[in-house]
């Protein structure tokens, strides 16, 4: 048998009050969701543990399968492995977003979702005018890059607020606190001034789009925790693949084959198909594959229904489809958010996500739709969430 997980990044959220109270998975036109829930197992899963942060790292290790209260050690070091960035001792580093401050406010988490070309221009002249043998700054994903910061391990200690939670407040009282604190704000009010009036930022003017101001640092972690393989946990090979670093860290942490798919991002313009075809190819020589898609977590923090309800669609018509019409050997699948981005926040919560096993060995148990209300309807409920991997592949 084959086994295939689809996380559909932060695709679960609240009811919304201006849409009848329906969630976007709710308002989202499914009908291979549908089809794969009346006939799958389904019900909740809590994929972040209490007190912790509701972000992906914790979320993405439970639902593939392990204990973030055990494994967890900071987000930016499996960001920073999936890159090439070494850690040594003594170093700490930190997740650095290029974001958009407009008259004190938080305009913009992603600059506007900058490309990864323009990025890394900007990244070139950080390093440029503010790395030292002290200071690096490394190339991510559009908007998501690593800064590594040596001989401060005091600043993991600093207090730092994530940028995708403060969306339209003022930034003043979120800047970086307490101990390993000024070293942060030193570097991100310096890198205003470099920013001002670069070459990527006036081309992304003149076409009206928003410019980077600042970068804005957090997610600090001084070491890689170390996690037994896919195949040494559950006895199968695995490939995975993803439009963001965190997924293809975690990937690399757990010793599976990070796949490349030409067309993967993590927005709307994701090539949905050639991602789910890349991964059932995986399956010709894995047990399993993971495709983890960030398209409705990104529009959740933009707090646009429409277009998170659109990603929805766009997974349900481009991925879920060919899965159902899958030919090769017996396959089981397992759908699920790793964490809830509802509108109204335009960030995480923790609330538990609704999940689905569909496949080969699996007894229905009463579910209408991939829904939150459907599958909460079950009675069935997973907790700690890392525990559902082992009941997927089981059966």
């Amino acid at each position: 048998m084959k086994f295939c997980v689809v996380i559909m990044d932060g695709a679960s959220g609240w009811p919304l009050p201006d849409r009848g109270n329906q969630t976007c998975l709710e308002l989202a036109n499914t009908p291979n969701l549908d089809r794969m829930a009346r006939s799958s197992y389904a019900g909740m899963a809590l994929t972040v543990p209490p007190g912790m942060e509701p972000g992906s790292a914790p979320a993405c290790m439970s639902v593939l399968g392990y204990d973030p209260v055990v494994y967890y050690k900071g987000r930016s070091a499996i960001e920073a492995l999936s890159v090439g960035v070494p850690i040594g001792p003594g170093e700490v580093t930190f997740r650095c977003n290029l974001v958009t401050v407009i008259d004190g406010k938080m305009a913009s988490h992603s600059a506007g979702h900058i490309t990864t070309e323009e990025a890394g221009a900007i990244i070139g002249t950080l390093n440029e005018k503010l790395g030292s043998d002290k200071v690096s700054f490394f190339t991510g994903i559009s908007y998501r890059h690593i800064c590594k910061i040596k001989g401060r391990e005091d600043t993991l200690k600093a207090i730092c607020t994530p940028p995708h939670d403060i969306t339209g407040r003022a930034v003043a009282e979120y800047l970086p606190q307490g101990q390993g604190g000024d070293i942060l704000r030193e570097l991100m009010k310096k890198s205003e001034s470099l920013l001002a009036d670069h070459p990527v930022n006036i081309q992304r003017q003149r076409r009206n789009a928003l410019p980077v101001t600042t970068v804005w640092l957090f997610w600090a972690s001084g070491q890689v925790p170390e996690m037994p393989s896919f195949q040494r946990a559950y006895g199968l090979d695995a490939a995975l693949t993803s439009g963001v670093d965190l997924l293809r860290g975690l990937g690399i942490m757990t010793g599976m084959e990070i796949l490349q798919i030409k067309g993967v991002s993590d927005n709307l313009d994701n090539d949905f198909a050639a991602q789910v075809n890349g991964a059932l190819e995986a399956l010709s020589r894995s047990g399993l594959a993971v495709i983890h898609i960030e398209a409705p977590d990104e529009m959740g923090h933009r707090g646009s229904a429409v277009d998170k309800v659109r990603a929805i669609e766009l997974i349900d018509r481009e991925v879920i489809s060919r899965l159902l019409a899958w030919q090769g050997d017996s396959l089981r699948v397992l759908v699920m958010p790793d964490h809830p981005t509802p509108i109204k926040l335009k960030t995480h919560s923790a609330e538990p996500v609704p999940f689905l096993i569909w496949g080969s060995g699996v007894k229905p148990n009463g579910a209408g739709r991939f829904t939150e209300r459907e599958a909460g309807r079950t009675g069935v409920s997973i907790e700690p969430g890392y525990k559902l991997m082992k009941i997927f592949l089981k059966g």
